[in-house]
């Protein structure tokens, strides 16, 4: 099985991958794609489950998403992952989106089913569950500070929302944008709740005099911004603002820390990136494609040994 596949190879899939066995018929599109760890946890999960399928890799520029699409339509495909620059233009394309993936704005997830392409977004849900296994809390009883909020940062606050979370501040470098996500989520803070001295949904610049001011009124902070993603990145937060009463979520992971998860343990705080999300995304996905439980513990092996035995590893689970 080749390492990535293109669109030529899809155009032409016989001679591209016609002899391959167990066929391929899932896959992960993006640009660029050769980082993902989605193939080694999703073929561990079809191999656990005995399922004669595998996931493979397809580097697919924008303009060629459609007709990428259409292949996998017609090439008789179960699904497919998107990830960076697919997520908001896959809207354009797919037959039917779920109502997560309408209000996020971004489709993670497509199931090819009755001939048509369906589409999903397990971002929220995928990170809630991740909180849940790293700190043992609910979203809904957290006060959360959301850095960033472009479409992961959606997702992420569009959860925590829903869950009825104690308060939700999100911070971005644009505060119009802020501005513009927190009031799409009025409406999940519009009931009744017991006031405290601060606004439960409120939107701030994301620039150290704003937050500095919100650090006392918050339980967790989630990177949702693409820092991170470059070895000599700075963090989204300066590590002085750190405290040990909060709990850190960055959604990049490596298998070296973050320079906010590296802050963070070094303020006392508890600190996880961004693989448990990845894993419960994929681990959702799976649900979606076969309607069965996915075997989790095979994923998380099958995740953990593709960054320890990659230096290079560095990703965003969102």
């Amino acid at each position: 099985m080749k390492a990535i596949y293109t669109l030529a190879d899809l155009k032409d899939w016989r001679k591209a991958a016609g002899g391959a066995k167990p066929p391929i018929q899932l896959g992960v599109i993006g640009q660029p794609v050769a980082h993902s760890l989605s193939p080694q946890m999703q073929n561990a999960a079809l191999a656990e489950s005995k399922l004669k399928m595998r996931y493979a890799r397809f580097e697919i520029a924008p303009e060629e998403l459609q007709a990428a699409l259409e292949s996998f339509r017609q090439l008789d495909f179960v699904g497919a992952n998107l990830t960076v620059p697919h997520k908001v233009a896959a809207l354009a394309v797919v037959d039917e989106m779920d109502e997560t993936a309408r209000e996020i704005g971004a489709i993670n997830t497509i199931k090819v089913e009755d001939g048509k392409l369906r589409g999903f977004n397990t971002d929220g849900k995928g990170f809630s569950r991740a909180i849940r296994e790293e700190f043992a809390v609910d979203l809904r009883d957290l006060r959360v500070l959301v850095l960033g909020a472009g479409g992961a940062a959606r997702a992420i606050a569009r959860q925590c929302a829903k869950e009825n979370c104690e308060r939700l501040v999100i911070a971005n470098r644009d505060p119009e944008k802020a501005a513009a996500l927190a009031d799409q989520l009025r409406p999940f803070f519009a009931g009744p709740r017991v006031l405290g001295p601060v606004a439960r949904l409120q939107s701030i610049t994301l620039d150290e005099a704003a937050l500095r001011f919100q650090i006392a009124n918050t339980d967790l902070v989630v990177n949702a911004t693409p820092l991170g993603l470059n070895r000599n990145d700075s963090a989204p937060i300066p590590a002085r603002l750190l405290a040990p009463h909060l709990m850190i979520y960055d959604t990049v992971y490596s298998n070296r820390p973050t320079a906010l998860v590296s802050g963070a343990i070094d303020a006392g705080a508890r600190a996880a990136n961004g693989l448990s999300m990845l894993l419960h995304q994929g681990a959702l996905a799976f649900e979606i494609w076969f309607h069965r439980a996915p075997p989790l513990d095979a994923m998380r092996k099958a995740l953990t040994s593709a960054i320890d035995l990659n230096p290079a590893s560095l990703g965003r689970s969102s």
